[in-house]
């Protein structure tokens, strides 16, 4: 199958996760390209959504290195997201979801479904989860109606795995991941209801663990010593 461009980004990102492609590595175009089986131009752009992420840094002549993330960086930017996506599903829930924000977050959820009724996730699958769970979090955020939760979001979203679209996968363990997919949807579906319910404290809480859940996957014995060089988005799981 050919890879998407979303595919190349979520290689990338995994390979950077596993420590394959290690701090102080040095990637160019043409010889990732030949590696992955793609053309230059999904690359270069992968290169460059991956610079936006915090996870490589443009060399001043040619090319980009892989750059040297701690622990405490990645926990740090995690915290913060939960934080702020937290404040965003409450002031939602107080305020109350509009009609079309209703819709919205109620067609996504039951994309996710959909998605997710298989035994086991493809990365075809994943990819479209991650293009579903980006809206429903966007969404969220739009709900709130506050314009600085939004620019303190963009600006987090440029450290490593604080984005809700950082997506990364276990390709060897695709059950496993499919599990932890699953429960990060059962907390899409809970933290809705909270909203529509008016559940302020509740929507913050379950919106919380929803991203703080990803220090789970980076503080397990898998990731243990991959930590100089990494990040991903949720596990308990999200």
């Amino acid at each position: 199958m050919q890879k998407t461009q979303s595919n190349v980004v979520t290689s990338l990102r995994q390979m950077i996760l596993d420590g394959e492609l290690k701090a102080g590595a040095r990637l160019a175009e043409i010889p990732t390209s030949e590696k992955l089986g793609v053309s230059r131009t999904p690359v270069r752009i992968a290169f460059r959504a991956l610079e936006q992420e915090g996870l490589l840094t443009k060399l001043p002549r040619r090319g980009y290195e892989v750059r040297s993330v701690s622990n405490e960086e990645i926990i740090g930017a995690i915290e913060v997201r939960g934080v702020l996506e937290g404040l965003a599903a409450r002031q939602a829930a107080e305020r109350g979801l509009s009609e079309n924000h209703q819709k919205a977050l109620r067609l996504l959820l039951e994309e996710g479904d959909r998605i997710l009724a298989v035994d086991k996730l493809t990365e075809s699958d994943l990819e479209h989860y991650q293009q579903m769970n980006k809206r429903f979090h966007d969404i969220v955020i739009e709900a709130a109606h506050n314009p600085a939760i939004h620019a303190a979001l963009s600006r987090n979203e440029h450290l490593p795995f604080a984005s809700a679209s950082a997506l990364a996968f276990d390709k060897a363990h695709m059950l496993r991941e499919t599990k932890r997919f699953e429960f990060a949807h059962m907390q899409h579906h809970h933290v809705y209801h909270a909203m529509v319910n008016g559940l302020g404290s509740r929507a913050e809480g379950i919106m919380r663990e929803h991203a703080n859940a990803t220090l789970g996957y980076i503080n397990s014995p898998r990731n243990a010593d991959q930590l100089t060089v990494i990040s991903e988005r949720d596990t308990k799981n999200t």
